[in-house]
Order: structure tokens, then C-alpha cells, then sequence
């Protein structure tokens, strides 16, 4: 029976992941692929594992990552904010230094609505005077 120390969910533009933190060496599963594989530019996989970097858990816990939904940037968002999430389950004393790095602040920015009537959400058809 392997028991989570802590569970997070995090969001990001559309994308959904669901973070189980577990005792182990350092391995990160994202969908049941290996974080290298999953996130192959290096800026993304670097942007999961931050929170275990200000933490200095790189090495003690595993790290089982369910996502769904958005891009490969918003899915790396919503990864590194549910783990962060599931960090702070684990232990209180890392809630400060999380909150100051801004990783437990729930990035609300989402695509503007395309409009009826235009081209975009903020894009016009061009005008003709005649």
C-alpha cells in the first residue's frame, strides 16, 4: 500500500492536474510518462520542479501527476501549482517560502472570448469608408 504525504490540485488557463506526492527518490510521473519525456524543452520540466527546488525536496519525495486539459505551457502551470499545493500538505514550514516564489498564487489569466460581429477577440473586420 503506498500512501500519499500530501494531494494538490492545480490550474492553469484551461489545464487541470491532479498532484500526489509520495516518499521516494525523486521520481516525477506526469500521465504516467517520465517528466523528461512528457515535457521534452528543458524551461517546462524546469518550471514543474521549482517548488521541489525552493523546498529542498528534490531527492525525498515521488511525484504522481494526473493533467488534462490546455497547452503544454498551461499544463506545466497547473503542474507546478498543484504541487506546490501538495507541498504545503506535506509540511506547513513550507508555505512560506512557496507563497514568496508565488507558486501557491492561482495564475488567473484566460483567453478573452472571441466577440460576434469581429474578426477575434479584440480584432476587427477591416473597415471600408466606400
Amino acid at each position: 500500500m503506498i500512501k500519499n504525504l500530501g494531494i494538490g490540485t492545480g490550474r492553469r488557463k484551461t489545464a487541470v492536474a491532479r498532484v500526489y506526492v509520495r516518499d521516494g527518490s525523486g521520481k516525477i510521473l506526469i500521465n504516467g510518462r517520465d517528466l523528461a519525456h512528457y515535457f521534452p524543452q528543458g524551461e517546462y520540466a524546469l518550471m514543474v520542479r521549482r517548488p521541489l527546488m525552493v523546498t529542498a525536496g528534490e531527492n525525498k519525495f515521488d511525484v504522481l501527476i494526473n493533467v488534462y486539459g490546455g497547452g503544454t505551457n498551461g499544463q506545466a502551470g497547473a503542474c507546478c501549482h498543484g504541487l506546490a499545493r501538495a507541498l504545503c500538505q506535506v509540511d506547513q514550514g513550507n508555505y512560506t517560502s512557496l507563497r514568496n516564489n508565488g507558486f501557491l498564487t492561482r495564475d488567473s489569466r484566460m483567453v478573452e472570448r472571441k466577440k460576434y460581429g469581429q474578426a477575434g477577440a479584440r480584432r476587427r473586420f477591416q473597415f471600408s469608408k466606400r
